[in-house]
């Protein structure tokens, strides 16, 4: 491969493309294979790790919105053929491509948009018994923290609350072209066998945005237009989010539930 024929890395589309072939390979070597048999990686750049899911016992699909990469794509992968989707992931409608059935979700993510990335596979969980792949360290580690730590946040309870979720591996800023000016971390979330909650899920998400939306308030104060007389009194609304764990929301959910909200 010549130089005139690699594709621009983009600073708006956060791209910074890997260039350690076995980084590339030990993500993609993340995946259990495990209930189910197609993949979506998500900007895949000029395939560095699109490479080696090719190589593995499952159907890959790659959803990427830079025009020169799909081209790129398209010319240097004849296995992809019919499998690119040149759209924005956050925007598009994958029931398209993979209507009901289940498929892992992998990538190198732009470290722009890995939150949101995050929260539309929450959405979608009935469909992802899988994701893994490559963060800015920071997010990796917060959404695999536990209770009590200061990264302990909003993305950390809700992912927990339907996967379990593994930080696996630290990767130098010195295998990125260019190099971001952070490290980045891989981590997996496997869905939890029994992923439905004990209580109200929408009202769940509210509840834990809630909470740490003012998180240096304690319950009673951070939710207190949640909260009906007869519950103000229970000692759990003095606790500060960070907290509480995965189990003690859906409890804290329950109670919400149970005994009236007011202005909702």
């Amino acid at each position: 491969m010549n130089n005139q024929d690699k594709v621009r890395a983009k600073k708006h589309l956060g791209q910074h493309f890997l260039n350690d072939e076995s980084v590339a390979k030990n993500i993609a070597d993340t995946l259990t294979l495990n209930g189910y048999n197609k993949v979506l990686e998500i900007g895949p750049g000029m395939g560095v790790l699109t490479k080696y899911l090719l190589e593995k016992p499952i159907e890959t699909f790659v959803v990427e919105i830079d025009n020169e990469s799909v081209a790129y794509l398209e010319k240097h992968y004849q296995k992809l053929h019919n499998h690119i989707i040149g759209e924005d992931f956050l925007k598009y409608n994958l029931q398209k491509v993979f209507f009901n059935e289940p498929f892992a979700i992998i990538g190198n993510f732009p470290y722009n948009i890995s939150t949101q990335i995050v929260f539309r596979v929450l959405e979608m969980r009935n469909q992802i018994p899988e994701f893994a792949g490559m963060f800015q360290k920071e997010v990796a580690e917060r959404i695999c923290e536990k209770k009590g730590s200061k990264t302990y946040g909003i993305l950390s309870v809700l992912a927990q609350a339907f996967y379990d979720t593994e930080y696996l591996f630290t990767v130098s800023e010195h295998v990125f072209t260019p190099p971001p000016k952070v490290k980045s971390g891989v981590m997996r979330m496997i869905r939890k066998e029994n992923y439905s909650l004990p209580c109200n899920e929408k009202l769940f998400f509210t509840v834990v945005k809630s909470a740490f939306n003012q998180r240096r308030k304690t319950l009673r104060n951070s939710l207190k237009s949640f909260l009906s007389d007869q519950i103000k009194e229970d000692e759990v609304f003095n606790l500060r989010p960070e907290q509480l764990n995965v189990e003690e929301f859906i409890s804290l959910t329950q109670k919400i539930e149970a005994y009236g909200i007011q202005n909702q």
